[in-house]
């Protein structure tokens, strides 16, 4: 399971001109989920993203976890995070896990952070998506289990 975590100001996702849903501060959060993935991927990288120190203190330094700045995360699923790009020009994505595995375990996963105390949203599995993203910082940071 691969997560790439961008903490925002806001964030939102359109699907068909309707916004389905909108965070504040926090993260937006676009995972894939590969072939060998589980319950067990799912639920380490949600503890592990829950309790992460990216958020700044009074001091400016990073200190703070979501939990701690009572943030949001917004969980989009991105199967082209496993993009094989070492050959050719057009990626491969066989290493992603076909929708019918990755679907419930990116709804898991949400879940998962969720019962971390962090108020989670989802982006629509499969759809056509427009990601808002206003990245605070920036700060952009790679996660894989």
């Amino acid at each position: 399971m691969r997560a790439l975590l961008q903490r925002v100001a806001s964030a939102k996702v359109v699907v068909e001109g309707k916004t389905v849903a909108a965070i504040g501060r926090g993260l937006v959060i676009l995972l894939g989920v590969g072939h060998a993935d589980s319950e067990a991927e799912a639920a380490f990288l949600a503890e592990k993203i829950a309790g992460l120190r990216i958020f700044e203190d009074q001091q400016g330094k990073t200190n703070l976890s979501i939990q701690d700045v009572g943030g949001q995360a917004l969980v989009v699923s991105q199967f082209t995070l496993y993009a094989d790009t070492r050959k050719g020009r057009r990626p491969s994505f066989t290493d992603a896990a076909p929708p019918e595995q990755a679907a419930p375990l990116v709804e898991r996963f949400a879940a998962l952070l969720a019962g971390q105390g962090v108020p989670t949203q989802t982006g629509v599995f499969g759809a056509h998506m427009l990601v808002e993203i206003h990245n605070d910082g920036p700060v952009t940071i790679w996660l894989e289990k």
